[in-house]
């Protein structure tokens, strides 16, 4: 059985977070969470952290590692020095394993100066920077902030820095693997593309042809599945549906790579 690595989750206790699970077929705990991961030979997750910066908010079971996340309800543009200072705490933590920034949600481009002190970090501790790109969440996001071509000039002012495009720009897809394709350090996370729990994928496949025969050819075009991860977006997808979903836009020949080996190399995960 394929092992899994889940590259982008989050796992907030939170009145909301329940709800969205609830509509996948889940329930947002923890115990349930890792009842599915064995249940899926899902070894390994990434949480894209949220609402808090405070160390003492993010402490995780030994199956999840995660990335330390600059949200809208934890950052502050005022006091981007004291919040830097703080990053470097969670980086120099083993089970943190890179920084998120949430463009669109917070009203900064990827390469506006202001994230300059953490890019500047995660240079230094050799650890990769995921990027919010795509559509949002929430109403009050700016989807300007979140475009995938923004993350073009970041790439190429911090050459030496890791970068992962989350959710593959969704669904700005040609602009999205333009970046990818131009810039060796842009991997991109394939998370956030389904929600709820759906009942028949064979009729979910059919009715989304369109929308998947176009990502597959600009996957096919890109041709890099060396820099692609598998990632669900828990809780906000069914795990089983979105295994398929990946499963049927990658070709089987790269399954361990986009499943399992990308994750485990870009975010220096060590499993065997």
């Amino acid at each position: 059985m394929m092992k899994i690595i889940d590259a982008h989750l989050h796992f907030c206790q939170h009145p909301r977070f329940d709800e969205i699970a609830l509509l996948a077929g889940h329930e947002n705990t923890d115990a349930h969470l890792k009842d599915q991961y064995d249940k899926h030979n899902m070894v390994h997750g990434i949480v894209m952290a949220n609402r808090s910066i405070a160390l003492e908010d993010h402490h995780y079971p030994d199956y999840l590692s995660y990335c330390i996340g600059l949200d809208s309800f934890c950052f502050d543009p005022n006091d981007v020095t004291n919040q830097a200072d703080l990053t470097e705490k969670h980086l120099q933590r083993k089970n943190c394993v890179g920084i998120k920034i949430y463009t669109g949600y917070n009203h900064f481009y990827s390469y506006d100066p202001i994230h300059d002190p953490f890019y500047q970090l995660a240079k230094e501790y050799k650890k990769p920077v995921a990027v919010h790109t795509g559509l949002t969440a929430t109403p009050h996001a700016l989807l300007k902030y979140s475009h995938p071509l923004t993350l073009d000039e970041t790439a190429v002012r911090y050459p030496e820095v890791q970068f992962i495009m989350c959710h593959l720009g969704n669904p700005w897809l040609v602009d999205a693997i333009s970046v990818i394709a131009k810039n060796d350090n842009v991997a991109a996370d394939l998370s956030g593309m389904l929600e709820g729990n759906i009942q028949c994928m064979d009729d979910f496949f059919q009715t989304k042809k369109g929308f998947l025969d176009s990502m597959k050819g600009w996957l096919e075009y890109l041709d890099r599945y060396d820099r692609l991860l598998f990632g669900t977006d828990w809780p906000l997808a069914n795990l089983a549906n979105y295994i398929e979903f990946i499963a049927h836009i990658i070709p089987e020949k790269y399954h361990d790579q986009v499943f399992f080996n990308n994750a485990n190399t870009i975010y220096q995960l060590g499993l065997d």
